[in-house]
């Protein structure tokens, strides 16, 4: 019976995105504001709905109904109930499901904190965001229904995917939807902004915190994926260029851009139709990234294609998403004029400076990824890019983008000193200088270009710290002058140099990690030991354990450094039955913000164990680097102009600025 209620949870669902999709529209239209009203409360019923359905299909899966098709392909009863719940989003139907209650909660976050937002721009947005849901609707119900029954219940599950029997999966893919789904009110605010023919620096305002929403969550998602790779797949990397992983790389890097042109749009009145063109395109990149997993084209650890009908039809929802919004946007985009003029010395030109390499970055990793599948799809002809490619052309122009982030916060609007603000980034250019030297004196000449990345990193973060010292007047106005100004600061001036500092961060743990890092390959029987980076790694045996639905083989290492026991690492290879597969779980060790790495390789003849050994320096610094960007993003999105649901008085100013007319 629970089945079957989420199923119809579901049509309702749709029911209500058909009558959302296109009653608000008449409403606007006709100017009635009943009609338009409607969308309101059809957006919240709709997030009711599937939540619904969702906990419904969340309780075949705790509950063990192995007469759900899903439940059975992605369960065991003999599971912990974390890795039950997990389940729900770890196979393609429970995914696409969340995807759907993502979407509609976002909806319905509009439809509860816009109220300050004008009736006619609130009816447009939850109709187009109803759009997308019900096509999606009509994906899961024609093509992915989670809720099918088997005509006898089997008496036991398959097993979830041995790799996704991991914590990092109640984190990862909920983060990564928050963060793709979440620009998809940046593409509704985008379209509804064409229909209406209008857009101003209220309607920048409005569309920048669901946008920095879906950046935080898309940033830790990203990162949390990562980090889930690094130490569950076993070959010690945290970035593979992946064609998943670059999915999910080319919506934040337009989601990046969209947040810094909506701030020249906000303060300057300007690149409306840029503004416009990238709100569609995060969003598109966020449906291409769904394509590439769910459409069969890829074969990745990430992807859960099984189906071509799936391809077909999210393909058919690309075309009528993408086309049909570059398409109005072609049409509709030459009626809006063009906002302030400002010179190109100045804090717009230096945005705009960032988005010409953040939209360039993104356009590499595009051809990149999906150049590959285009000329096997058209000859049949297999060629592989991988990580030269992208490094040798997405690194020169993210270094370019690092050098000049400093600069854009310090210059004036409208009109900059680009001299004056170099002088006063010298303390930051010496901080990078020193940071050059200290790399060439520690590490010696094992890497050129390594220490100048090191120098780069540490002048972006001193960089960050220098704007909060100008804006406060430290070291040149009294403490009690400088606390209130401090105080008076707006937090998202704060979130920027916390966001910068955080992406320098991560910047310094990559160089490090993947320059300095060191690797042993060996076979050991027990007493021997392996050194590596100064500690030695003694292997105790190996033993067996019992898990709750697998076996596991386990080995001890003692590790030493300077000869002073430090530890203990166990590396294990866990054998599932129910799905006759096995997976390796590494072994970490922190030490400072490097770790030691360690993972089982087969067992040779002689008794001796392929054991893989790393020691990666700074390594954790790279995700230390994302949750201080989303740090970052909070204070911003925490700063009262950009607070959804503002108070009255500042939403009826917005409204007011909104409803003059338009240039």
């Amino acid at each position: 019976m629970i089945p079957e209620l989420g199923h119809y949870a579901l049509v309702l669902a749709l029911a209500l995105g058909l009558i959302q999709s296109v009653v608000p529209i008449i409403g606007a239209a006709t100017r009635d504001s009943a009609l338009m009203r409607l969308a309101t409360s059809t957006a919240l019923m709709q997030f009711a709905l599937v939540a619904f359905s969702f906990g419904a299909l969340t309780a075949c899966y705790v509950l063990s109904d192995f007469s759900v098709v899903s439940v059975f392909e992605n369960t065991h009863s003999m599971m912990p109930l974390i890795y039950k719940f997990t389940s729900v989003w770890g196979n393609h139907e429970g995914s696409m499901l969340l995807w759907v209650l993502i979407l509609s909660l976002f909806g319905a976050l509009v439809a509860a904190f816009g109220a300050n937002l004008p009736a006619t721009l609130k009816a447009h947005v939850l109709a187009v965001q109803s759009w997308v849901a019900t096509a999606f609707y009509l994906f899961i119900l024609l093509t992915s229904n989670p809720f099918l029954r088997l005509p006898q219940a089997p008496l036991e599950g398959r097993d979830l995917n041995p790799i996704l029997q991991d914590l990092g999966l109640a984190i990862h893919p909920p983060l990564l939807y928050l963060g793709y789904v979440g620009f998809s009110i940046s593409f509704s605010f985008a379209i509804a902004a064409l229909i209406e023919g209008r857009i101003d620096a209220a309607w920048a305002r409005w569309v920048r915190p669901w946008t920095l929403m879906a950046w935080m969550c898309l940033t830790v998602g990203i990162a949390m994926g990562s980090y889930w790779a690094y130490y569950t797949l076993g070959w010690g990397g945290f970035w593979f260029w992946d064609p998943v992983e670059n999915a999910s790389l080319m919506p934040w890097l337009a989601g990046t851009a969209l947040l810094h042109s909506a701030v020249v749009m906000e303060k300057r009145n300007a690149l409306k139709i840029w503004s416009i063109l990238l709100a569609i395109l995060a969003f598109s990149l966020s449906l291409i990234g769904t394509f590439l997993v769910r459409s069969g084209v890829l074969t990745s650890v990430h992807s859960f294609a099984n189906d071509p009908a799936r391809g077909v039809f999210i393909l058919a929802i690309l075309v009528l998403f993408i086309g049909g919004g570059l398409g109005l946007f072609a049409w509709r985009a030459p009626m809006l004029k063009q906002g302030g003029l400002f010179a190109p010395i100045s804090r717009e030109g230096a945005l705009i400076f960032n988005n010409l390499f953040l939209t360039t970055a993104c356009l590499t990793v595009f051809v990149g990824t999906l150049y590959p599948l285009a000329l096997e799809a058209f000859t049949g002809e297999k060629i592989s890019v991988g990580g030269p490619f992208f490094n040798l052309t997405f690194g020169p122009l993210f270094v370019a983008l690092m050098f000049a982030m400093p600069f854009g916060p310090l210059l004036a609007w409208k009109r900059g000193d680009l001299l004056g603000v170099a002088q006063r980034l010298m303390t930051a250019f010496a901080v990078g200088l020193v940071a050059v030297a200290g790399a060439f004196a520690i590490k010696g000449g094992a890497s050129v270009l390594a220490p100048f990345g090191v120098g780069l990193a540490f002048y972006v973060m001193a960089g960050a710290v220098v704007d909060l010292v100008e804006r406060t007047g430290l070291m040149r106005l009294p403490m009690a002058t400088v606390r209130s100004r401090a105080a008076g600061l707006p937090r998202s001036t704060w979130g920027t140099a916390v966001a910068h500092f955080g992406i320098a961060v991560s910047m310094l743990g990559i160089i490090s990690a993947g320059t300095w890092g060191t690797e042993r390959i060996v076979a050991l029987k027990p007493t021997q030991t392996v050194s590596l980076s100064g500690y030695d790694l003694s292997f105790d045996g190996l033993v067996e354990r019992t898990g709750p639905n697998y076996n596991a083989v386990v080995a001890k290492f003692t590790v030493r450094e300077g000869g002073v026991p430090i530890g203990v690492m166990e590396p294990s290879k866990r054998n599932f039955a129910a799905r006759e597969t096995s997976t390796n779980e590494a072994a970490l060790m922190a030490r400072g913000a490097g770790q030691l790495y360690l993972s089982l390789g087969d067992t040779n003849k002689d008794g001796s164990i392929a054991i893989r050994l790393y020691y990666k320096p700074m390594v954790m610094l790279i995700w230390l680097g994302a949750l201080v960007m989303m740090f970052g993003g909070a204070l911003s999105l925490s700063d009262r102009r950009l607070r959804v649901g503002a108070p009255k008085p500042a939403a009826k100013s917005a409204a007011k600025t909104a409803l003059q007319p338009a240039e």
